[in-house]
């Protein structure tokens, strides 16, 4: 694993073992499907070293599917990945909104890793409403 040329990072979120007395780790194709869900997830402005990281799909909630909304998030990942994963050459970003009545868009991401040319694909879930999940207590 310390030797994979993909790269090997920590585990997300951060897991330490008990049997290695250390921190979990992560390498080759996992690493990069790791470090997209990091990517997506990210604010931008979060990380105080790399202000610019990130992809703010968060200022998407509440906003009506319309054409030019899936295509602005389609660029806004596009654009994401082309500064901050080195590792891939993206092949398409596809926005399945299916399950827009539920509140929930999918995004799939197609990628083609450079240094094997082994393609695969990265499904991410984006919840458009906040709070799905909670209930209401007295």
């Amino acid at each position: 694993m310390a030797n994979s040329f993909l790269g090997t990072g920590w585990s997300f979120p951060p897991a330490f073992g008990r049997i290695s007395n250390g921190v979990e780790m992560t390498s080759d194709e996992l690493d990069i499907q790791l470090s997209l869900r990091i990517l997506l997830s990210t604010r931008k402005g979060e990380r105080v070293m790399q202000p610019d990281y990130g992809c703010n799909l968060d200022e998407m909630l509440f906003e009506p599917m319309t054409t030019t909304f899936k295509t602005y998030i389609s660029e806004m990942v596009k654009t994401a990945i082309l500064y901050y994963e080195a590792r891939i050459d993206l092949n398409s970003v596809t926005v399945d909104d299916s399950r827009d009545a539920e509140g929930v868009i999918v995004l799939i991401i197609d990628y083609t890793v450079r240094t094997s040319n082994s393609r695969f694909n990265f499904v991410y879930p984006y919840y458009i409403t906040e709070g799905t999940e909670l209930k209401y207590v007295k």
